[in-house]
């Protein structure tokens, strides 16, 4: 396969996780409820912007590269993890969900990020910026964990 058309994919993969986390980031900003809860729900809600902000980052860029940003119906759904639950206090599954859903971010962007290597390295910058998000939100949330004793 081209390289091109491999970094692509793989951003599209991106794209895709991105705005996934980004709809239920909003699910979860609005579903949760409770003191607890609406410490991590204004965390989501922090978040939002910057998901946005990614979503956006990673469809120019695909479009630069020569691909089509895929609509809706092409997208991937996986985060089973990161649904809203019937209760809606849960603060432990929300932050437990972000982990999982931050985890598998920085796995795609450490992916891409040795995919561009010597190839592609606009495309790198743009990653390891978003990589740098996501450590950060990854690291906010496990702090929010530790808090609940868990």
């Amino acid at each position: 396969m081209d390289k091109t058309k491999e970094i692509i994919a793989a951003l599209k993969r991106a794209y895709a996780g991105e705005f996934e986390t980004l709809q239920n980031y909003v699910a979860h900003g609005v579903h949760l409820q409770g003191t607890v809860p609406e410490v991590i729900g204004t965390s989501l809600e922090a978040s939002i912007s910057q998901k946005l902000k990614n979503v956006r980052r990673l469809a120019r860029r695909i479009n630069v590269l020569g691909g089509r940003v895929p609509g809706s119906l092409e997208l991937p759904r996986a985060q089973d993890y990161l649904q809203p639950g019937a209760e809606k206090a849960d603060a432990l599954a929300v932050i437990q969900g972000v982990l999982r859903a931050s985890a598998a971010a920085i796995a795609r962007y450490e992916t891409i990020i040795a995919l561009t290597e010597g190839n592609d390295y606009l495309t790198q910058d743009l990653v390891i910026d978003l990589l740098s998000h996501e450590r950060d939100l990854h690291q906010l949330f496990t702090g929010l964990l530790g808090n609940l004793g868990a």
